[in-house]
């Protein structure tokens, strides 16, 4: 039996692959849905060693990347480091926070099964590493996002409880910043992650889409996807009728305002009438 591993990492929440490809005197300009892949001759001077045939590395425009062979740790912080000198953001120290491991088992068994930790097939073929560190990369990506979701609940959760308690005023820059919030996690998973996209391979090979589609599924990319729009529909609804609070207190405030200035107003006319006042 023949293998090959995949090591895949979420560490930023945007790469920009056309300013790399420049670096690396790749003439390709590479749209968000596109990976860059790494290897050979280019790859070796990035990890400043001679690689194999079989190592490459591929990096998602949505903040993911994946290492195809490669079994020294080493090989990762250099890596890493190098794409630190792009994207600063990116936290090197806690790159392993999203990771996922994952092995290709092909050449002995005559059938196809998925598991939790490898994918076997009867034979390789040629689109089999770029399609399993998709369904990867895709996976840490959205792990990542939905952490951050869970961080969203607990901020709106304490906004809650306040209102609980009687505090009805929330400041336009809380809403502000926290629609923000909102809609920055809206963009990293509806948009940005582009669960649906298939791969360009899957649209001309039957066999590419059908496998695709089989880790797609076993990977509940497409459940989890749908999950977490709900989750942003929900939050938004949640964050509108904050505004309506806050917008009918301020209302309020204003009336009373303009209440109380009447009330005075009448009361220094009628104060003048009677000649208590000048």
């Amino acid at each position: 039996m023949k293998e090959m591993t995949f090591k895949a990492f979420a560490i930023t929440n945007e790469i920009d692959l056309n300013q790399i490809a420049i670096h690396c005197g790749i003439p390709k300009k590479y749209t968000w849905e596109q990976p860059l892949m790494l290897k050979g001759e280019v790859l070796a001077a990035i990890l400043k060693h001679p690689v194999a045939d079989s190592q490459q590395v591929l990096v998602f425009s949505f903040g993911s990347i994946v290492f195809v062979n490669h079994s020294r740790p080493e090989d990762i912080k250099v890596f890493l480091g190098y794409l630190q000198s792009f994207e600063p953001d990116i936290d090197i120290l806690n790159a392993d926070r999203y990771t996922d491991d994952y092995r290709l088992h092909y050449g002995e068994f005559e059938t196809f099964e998925l598991t939790d930790e490898y994918v076997e097939v009867p034979e390789y073929e040629v689109f089999h590493p770029e399609l399993i560190s998709t369904v990867l990369a895709k996976s840490v990506a959205l792990e990542k996002v939905e952490e951050q979701l869970g961080k969203i609940h607990d901020k709106l959760e304490t906004m809650i409880e306040r209102l609980e308690k009687g505090k009805l005023r929330i400041g336009n820059k809380e809403l502000a910043r926290t629609t923000a919030i909102i809609l920055r996690y809206e963009y990293n998973t509806l948009g940005y992650i582009m669960i649906l996209d298939k791969p360009d391979i899957t649209w001309s090979s039957s066999q590419a889409g059908e496998f695709y589609d089989s880790m797609l599924e076993f990977f509940e990319l497409n459940d989890r996807y749908k999950i977490l729009k709900s989750k942003t529909e929900f939050l938004h609804h949640i964050m509108e009728g904050f505004s309506t609070i806050s917008h009918s207190i301020r209302g309020l405030f204003v009336e009373w305002i303009i209440v109380i200035l009447i009330v005075i107003e009448v009361t220094l006319t009628v104060l003048q009438i009677a000649g208590v006042l000048p």
